[in-house]
């Protein structure tokens, strides 16, 4: 069998701070009435992604893996499923202050699952859209607890302004939140462990506050100062029709994103193939285009792609070609 690439289909999600953009902007189909996030590469048992294209249509991702092993290739930080998860968020409203417990602390502390840290490109961002990222000065636990019993822990923390195109690494122990009027692509390490410090007290749609997890947050939050994040210089590479942009590596995963224009060269299409030992992510978030390959029995299969889709390409694909204006997130690990 060669390994083609096909479409996802994410898994939904609704929490009262999300908004509507995923569905009005993103193509995103729910009955739900507010999306805050569409989990599209997910092997997470809360929230698995489905593939929507191709002989595998209909199944589960985790259960296509499981058939095909090879899909995933060997890398060495696979285990069940993927090791990473992407995901698009939409912040109508501030998220709660929070924070996520590295890979030590979750084994031992949570029945053996895996931490999370995680990378952020904003797709959106309005413009007074901010996010916390840690505290503005060293810190202690007491001072912390005393800043949430007197309800002005965000004196203490740092905000700061971001706009499209920024991208944020967030280590485990990072003290963070997404602020309202941002609309966030996520890569992280394949975890839904998130401990909840502080949620301005606010009441979901049946009149429950949220959970806090204070206790576990300030076990594993980083006490020291944050220097503000700084955009780094990036690394790019250019041929005809085609940009590619070097945005985050980490053990954990490597982000690029791809910047497609084939429409100014005739007969131009840009060509890729995965390496053996692991699978890629293309995650569009700007544009559209066509993916193109060589199908077993020899004729051309074409896939489409656009806003919001999400693709997975197995390890040691075929050699696909991609044609069209769009601006896609290669993600592998």
């Amino acid at each position: 069998m060669i390994h083609e690439p096909f479409l996802l289909s994410p898994a939904m999600k609704e929490y009262l701070w999300g908004g509507t953009r995923l569905k009005d902007g993103f193509s995103k189909e729910t009955d739900l009435e507010i999306l805050a996030e569409s989990w599209e590469c997910s092997t997470h048992p809360d929230g698995h992604s489905i593939v929507a294209s191709g002989a595998f249509a209909g199944k589960p991702l985790i259960e296509v893996l499981k058939e095909n092993p090879d899909f995933v290739g060997t890398h060495p930080y696979m285990g069940d499923g993927i090791p990473i998860l992407v995901k698009f968020i939409d912040a109508k409203k501030d998220l709660s202050v929070q924070v996520h417990p590295d890979d030590a602390y979750a084994k031992k502390y949570e029945n053996g699952q895996n931490g999370k840290s995680e990378m952020w490109y904003v797709v959106e961002a309005s413009k007074k859209a901010k996010l916390i990222y840690g505290f503005r000065t060293d810190i202690d636990k007491e001072t912390v607890k005393k800043a949430l019993n007197d309800e002005n822990l965000e004196h203490y923390l740092l905000s700061v302004p971001v706009k499209k195109g920024d991208v944020f690494f967030i280590p485990a122990g990072q003290v963070h939140a997404i602020c309202s009027g941002c609309l966030i692509a996520e890569v992280q390490e394949n975890s839904n462990l998130t401990y909840r410090l502080y949620d301005y007290n606010r009441e979901d749609k049946y009149g429950n506050k949220r959970e806090l997890h204070i206790d576990k947050a300030l076990d594993v939050m980083n006490l020291k100062r944050s220097e503000k994040p700084v955009q780094r210089m990036r690394v790019f590479r250019f041929r005809e029709g085609i940009m590619i942009e070097k945005l985050y590596q980490c053990k954990y995963f490597n982000v690029e994103k791809v910047v497609l224009n084939t429409s100014r060269f005739k007969n131009k299409e840009a060509r890729f193939k995965t390496r053996d030992n692991t699978f890629r992510v293309l995650l569009c978030v700007e544009g559209c285009g066509t993916l193109s390959w060589e199908g077993e029995d020899g004729t051309e299969k074409r896939m489409d792609f656009y806003r919001g889709d999400c693709i997975f390409v197995p390890a040691d694909s075929v050699e696909y070609r991609a044609h069209g204006v769009a601006e896609v997130l290669r993600i592998g690990c």
